[in-house]
């Protein structure tokens, strides 16, 4: 499948802002499914210094700009093309128990589990990691496939949470959204992140797009026309598994990768400071089209 990804941040601030620094994480990464056949980055008023060369620890694009004259309002746009091959995801029932993987990683990393290893530190304190093992234990009965497990607790996190875009924010805690119930792609990420880091196991947040509707039915997808967030659980022999608890499923060819880390704030699409500016509203435009 091949798609083009236009997405566009504008801020308007009420005051002047006479000088901002940003750091934008938009540009598709390219990863063994994926391929960036090209991207571009238009930004209004125009920059006094654009570096779009750079790479984060994770391996993701990122790009460096200053706008150092007085503006009132900021536009970000993303032009992106992607080609995608469908991701070769094994038999659930088919990985090996969990356990066996908990316990390696709990033990010194080899370095065949190194990058594993980074992904399987908790995402809150204890006593929240507690209340996340506690929700995911009963999807992770002892001897059961990692991966059988994973997409079980993925869809009661589906069929038990509500898709609420009123009632998180994004630096709204996961222990709110596992006690509420509501929340938006990111926290149900976050949720069954930390649900599996809880359990010692390796997970990693995912940043992108998803397409508008399902190719295969006529169903929406959740999470269009923005960014969306799912997760990559490692699987041992396989590789890292992308699920999305949001909508339910395996990616295959439907979500565009752009950056992955340990939590939202390793790959925000946009942050920054700007001196200045007294209070602002940010619009979020994301169009993305099938080309063939």
């Amino acid at each position: 499948m091949r798609y083009k990804i236009a997405h566009v941040t504008s801020y308007a601030y009420h005051d002047s802002v006479p000088i901002g620094y940003s750091r934008v994480c938009l540009a598709p990464r390219n990863c063994p499914h994926q391929e960036c056949i090209r991207t571009s980055l238009n930004i209004t008023p125009v920059p006094s210094v654009l570096n779009q060369q750079g790479t984060d620890y994770y391996g993701n694009n990122i790009a460096f700009f200053s706008v150092q004259e007085p503006h009132d309002t900021l536009s970000i746009r993303s032009i992106s093309e992607v080609r995608i091959e469908p991701q070769l995801t094994p038999p659930p029932e088919a990985t090996p128990p969990w356990e066996p993987l908990r316990d390696l990683i709990a033990r010194a990393p080899s370095p065949e589990l190194h990058d594993a290893y980074q992904f399987a530190m908790d995402l809150e304190a204890d006593d929240d990691s507690l209340a996340l093992r506690d929700y995911a234990l009963p999807s992770f009965a002892e001897g059961v496939p990692l991966l059988a497990a994973a997409v079980d607790l993925m869809g009661r996190i589906f069929r038990e949470f509500k898709y609420d875009p009123q009632a998180t924010t994004v630096a709204t805690p996961i222990k709110e959204v596992l006690e509420h119930r509501h929340g938006v792609c990111q926290d149900f990420a976050h949720v069954q992140i930390g649900c599996l880091r809880a359990l010692g196991l390796a997970a990693r947040y995912v940043s992108g797009y998803i397409t508008p509707l399902s190719q295969d039915s006529d169903q929406s997808h959740v999470g269009a026309q923005a960014s969306h967030a799912w997760l990559s659980l490692f699987v041992p022999g396989h590789g890292w598994v992308d699920l999305d608890p949001t909508n339910n499923c395996i990616p295959t060819t439907e979500h565009i990768t752009v950056a992955w880390g340990r939590d939202y704030v390793d790959v925000s699409p946009v942050r920054g400071v700007v001196l200045g500016g007294g209070n602002q509203r940010l619009t979020v435009n994301v169009d993305v089209q099938r080309l063939n």
